[in-house]
């Protein structure tokens, strides 16, 4: 099985313990990570870069929950609820036990959320010989939409940021005019503009100005380490609500936008309604841990669903690993099951074995991840840009892309400060070119006739389930107008 080659294995125990180590170091994150580190996946083959890349993510999920216990500072953002009762168990002296059922939580979310990336991903691969040009240009119009479901705060900023990555991804030469647009006399972006310039410079190094900005506070709690075992009690207790939170964790994950994040929040209210003693939340309840840590890791794995079958990421990590595949020359969307099949197996089963390892990795090394959460952030900063400008440069060996670099890292910072999330950003410039292909194609399969879009049944659903996503995101604001026109 190709998963258990020593080469796989060797990624997917380099992407674990790397991903481990950016959740315990609260401030850089997967993203800026994923971003950092792209260049290095050019020279591995495409299953092992997708791999490692997918083991940074969801073993930062595990890595986020301990510096939530042990210094009330989340690593990752779907780690927050974590904090409310794990920090407080630290206090009370169980943080080994809090770390415990946070690793096994998540190893538990992890193995049942690949169980069933395994089977529905199948019955959505059987579209795949009916996908053609119309039906992947729909595909991705829906994926444009969904991309302002990726952002947070207005809708018009989440418009303009798609458009931006639009227009960014149509720069270089058009392949049947062979005329240059958009390079303003450049002839290093003739071929366009690299994917790798654009990730690091706006998720890598403006994430990195941005954490610095932030004041460093951390007080470690490392009480009680030596005790890492949980009792039967705690098991008792903790069960069930490993088993809701990583219900709720593969339903919400699917979902476009923060999935992990919306499922740890969601786990915990209903742990909190559910539990028999509601007031020991918040004051060290072993509830409140195993069951958002459930749910967020579930929820993390589960969103490769859509990026793997369907081409549509539902985050900024995988937006970032929508990149990956097309620099590896995979085609995102419903026929990678098809004609990848050794490949998208192996990312599969490479998941459980990701997460038996995380178990491994956090339960022995618990003592070391807690000396790991008191780096400075500003001593970590020289090496993360200098590892930054060596990746860009080495790419192209050109001097101007580490100043394209700058310039997207400018513009990454810009769009934080107005509150514009720049996910969306990344994945308009990475479907611009896949739209106008297939826009073409069809355009030319038609004659030039526009209703070959909405010619076949799959096209026609594609659309409707735009439309309806296009009215959820209005519904909120309609629904303030008609508040304020009666409240006058």
């Amino acid at each position: 099985m190709a998963a258990l080659s020593a080469y796989n294995l060797l990624y997917c125990f380099v992407g674990v313990l790397i991903g481990t180590l950016i959740g315990v170091l609260p401030g850089l994150g997967p993203t800026a990570t994923l971003a950092i580190l792209l260049p290095i996946t050019y020279q591995l083959q495409a299953d092992a870069a997708l791999i490692m890349l997918a083991g940074i993510y969801y073993g930062a999920q595990y890595g986020g929950s301990t510096t939530s216990i042990l210094i009330n500072l989340p690593g990752e953002a779907s780690s927050v609820v974590t904090a409310l009762d794990g920090h407080k168990m630290a206090r009370q002296g169980r943080a080994g036990t809090a770390l415990a059922i946070s690793a096994i939580g998540s190893f538990f979310a992890g193995t049942i959320a690949t169980v069933f990336i395994a089977l529905l991903s199948p019955p959505l691969a059987a579209l795949a010989q009916k996908f053609g040009a119309p039906e992947y240009f729909a595909l991705m119009v829906l994926g444009l939409v969904a991309a302002v479901v990726l952002a947070n705060g207005s809708i018009l900023k989440s418009i303009a940021v798609i458009f931006l990555g639009l227009f960014l991804g149509l720069v270089g030469t058009d392949v049947s005019s062979d005329a240059q647009r958009f390079t303003f006399g450049y002839l290093q972006l003739a071929d366009g503009i690299d994917f790798t310039i654009i990730a690091m410079g706006v998720f890598g190094i403006s994430e990195v100005i941005l954490a610095l900005e932030k004041p460093e506070v951390r007080s470690l709690v490392t009480a009680n380490l030596n005790r890492i075992l949980p009792s039967r009690d705690d098991l008792r207790e903790s069960w069930p609500a490993m088993l809701r939170g990583t219900g709720i964790g593969s339903i919400l994950g699917i979902l476009p936008g923060g999935g992990a994040i919306l499922a740890s929040f969601a786990s915990y209210a209903i742990e909190k309604r559910v539990a028999k003693d509601p007031g020991k939340f918040g004051h060290g309840a072993i509830a409140g841990v195993a069951g958002p840590e459930s749910a967020n890791n579930a929820g993390a794995q589960m969103s490769f669903i859509p990026l793997l079958t369907l081409g549509i990421p539902a985050n900024s990590v995988m937006a970032l690993m929508l990149g990956l595949m097309t620099v590896k020359g995979i085609v995102p969307g419903p026929k990678v099951i098809e004609e990848q099949s050794l490949l998208f197996w192996t990312i599969v089963a490479s998941m459980w074995i990701g997460n038996l390892m995380l178990l491994v990795i956090n339960l022995p090394l618990v003592g070391l991840w807690a000396r790991l959460v008191l780096v400075p952030y500003r001593r970590l900063f020289p090496a993360i840009l200098l590892v930054c400008c060596v990746g860009v440069f080495s790419v192209n060996l050109q001097t101007f892309d580490v100043l394209l670099m700058a310039g997207f890292a400018l513009v990454g910072y810009t769009l934080r400060k107005l509150d514009c999330e720049p996910a969306p950003l990344l994945l308009g410039f990475i479907l611009a070119p896949l739209l106008e292909e297939n826009l073409r194609r069809s355009l030319l399969l038609s004659g030039g006739d526009p209703a070959i879009l909405i010619h076949s049944k799959i096209s026609i659903a594609l659309f409707a389930a735009t439309m309806m996503l296009v009215f959820s995101l209005m519904l909120p604001t309609l629904r303030a107008k008609r508040e304020a026109a009666f409240a006058e």
